[in-house]
């Protein structure tokens, strides 16, 4: 039985599980088969990057303070964060992977650093 390429159709030499002539046939086939559905993922890491990114560069050290106007205007999405910690004292941080911030009162902004 012949293989043949799964994007341009050309008979396969090689190793009987080989699927692609060659890697830009490859290449090719994943990329039209992501496109669509990795669009939605795509776009939330590239805004979970600039979140992270926007704590990293108001917070160089280990924490410091800010305002929400200060966040909103360098484009921070509060919707975005990929983990909450919940201290015992009920004090909620959210987390940008190590980056957090902790909402003060009167739209401040504790940022904070976790160690991992």
């Amino acid at each position: 039985m012949d293989k043949t390429c799964l994007e341009c159709g050309e008979k396969i030499i090689g190793r009987s599980d080989k699927k692609f002539c060659d890697d830009y046939c490859r290449n090719a086939y994943n990329n039209q088969i992501n496109k669509d559905s990795k669009n939605l993922i795509r776009n939330t890491n590239n805004k979970l990057r600039k979140n992270w990114r926007i704590l990293e560069q108001l917070n160089p050290e280990q924490k410091t303070k800010t305002t929400k106007l200060k966040l909103v205007n360098l484009g921070f999405d509060f919707n975005l964060f990929t983990s909450i910690y919940v201290t015992k004292a009920g004090t909620t941080y959210y987390f940008v992977y190590n980056q957090g911030y902790l909402p003060l009162e009167g739209d401040y902004y504790a940022l904070v650093k976790r160690d991992d």
